[in-house]
């Protein structure tokens, strides 16, 4: 149902020690949708990311999947983990070939490869690597490795894609390769995209929505043509403008 949220955020709040990093963050998240995470370094950004990523536990707050609050149950969560995948800004990648990599979250999971060779050729010329299925992962270019990175989690065919700066540093070929790829993941396989990005250019063309985030605080979230063109919040009209450092 579209009309009901994948992920929800209710008054997250978070802290380090002594050190308030989020502070009653609540949005919900739909499929079909790509959402932009944007703000100044430090903002708690990433730590959004984590926390729906259930890598960290909030606080204070509660977390939603499918309207259900996801409880502290080591099984519940692992089911819950299983529906989202996440990107990190530098992929970590598994010795052998760059289909070995593709194929060793369904392997692990005990799918057989001869059932699911349809789907790994199709993931590979997803994100167009499939002239190098055979080549050593540990030898690809950062932008070829990010986008082994993304096959390797949507193989999984996750509910919600999580991307912490995925074309940071990347040369605009491959930044321009990595964008349509996630156009079009969106589109195939109706995943919610969360993606944390600096680039205000890329969160214009890219997402459907951008959520500003200022000091562990979700400031203003609106539709990207709306936010770019009139934003309410002195703080969003002050970065959307340039105002505020990245």
């Amino acid at each position: 149902m579209l009309n009901q949220s994948v992920l929800e955020l209710k008054e997250i709040s978070k802290k380090f020690g002594d050190r308030q990093v989020l502070t009653k963050i609540s949005y919900q998240f739909y499929p079909q949708r790509m959402y932009g995470l944007v703000g100044p370094s430090g903002a708690g950004k990433s730590t959004i990311l984590r926390i729906l990523d259930l890598l960290e536990n909030p606080t204070q707050g509660e977390i939603f999947y499918r309207g259900k609050p996801v409880g502290a149950g080591r099984s519940e969560r692992l089911k819950m983990r299983r529906r989202i995948g996440m990107v990190f800004q530098q992929p970590v990648l598994f010795s052998g070939t760059v289909l070995d990599n593709i194929f060793y979250g369904l392997k692990v999971r005990g799918e057989k490869f001869a059932e699911n060779k349809d789907k790994l050729e199709d993931i590979l010329k997803l994100v167009g690597l499939e002239e190098m299925e055979k080549q050593k992962a540990t030898t690809l270019s950062g932008g070829e490795a990010q986008r082994l990175a993304l096959a390797r989690v949507m193989v999984l065919e996750p509910e919600v894609l999580l991307l912490d700066e995925p074309t940071a540093n990347l040369d605009p070929t491959n930044v321009n390769m990595i964008e349509k790829v996630l156009l079009e993941i969106r589109e195939r396989y109706g995943t919610t995209i969360i993606i944390v990005t600096h680039n205000l250019f890329q969160a214009k063309r890219l997402v459907d929505e951008v959520l500003l985030i200022y000091d562990g605080r979700l400031v203003e979230a609106k539709p990207a043509d709306e936010m770019f063109r009139s934003p309410e919040h002195p703080l969003s009209q002050s970065f959307i403008r340039g105002e505020i450092a990245f």
